[in-house]
């Protein structure tokens, strides 16, 4: 079973930023595309954000310009820097394999955005 550690998560007010870190293992990340994914409250979830090994990045449209996905495989690190959130951010977030995630996935980190 693949462990995977999301952490960074937290409440903040709208217009607020927050960072999110996953530790991956080493013997599959350095050669994998990785995704931040969210899932809402009564909602599926959904890719919010994948990089590649070659540092290429896709972003949901509802997020471009104010989200960051970016990786340090010396640390087999991918992290999500979020900025301007908005109440509709409120989700856990979860990293996965950016193409055909694993079946099993991390607890995830909350992110509530709210006054």
């Amino acid at each position: 079973q693949v462990q995977l550690v999301e952490s960074g998560g937290g409440l903040v007010q709208p217009g607020g930023s927050l960072r999110l870190s996953c530790a991956a293992p080493g013997s599959f990340f350095r050669s994998t595309a990785m995704g931040w994914y969210r899932q809402a409250p009564g909602k599926e979830r959904e890719l919010v954000a994948r990089i590649t090994t070659s540092d290429t990045t896709y972003y949901v449209d509802s997020v471009k310009g104010r989200f960051t996905i970016s990786r340090d495989n010396a640390k087999n690190t991918v992290y999500l820097q979020m900025n301007s959130l908005k109440p509709e951010d409120t989700a856990v977030y979860y990293c996965n394999r950016g193409w055909s995630p694993f079946n099993s996935w991390g607890q995830g980190t909350q992110v509530t955005v709210s006054s």
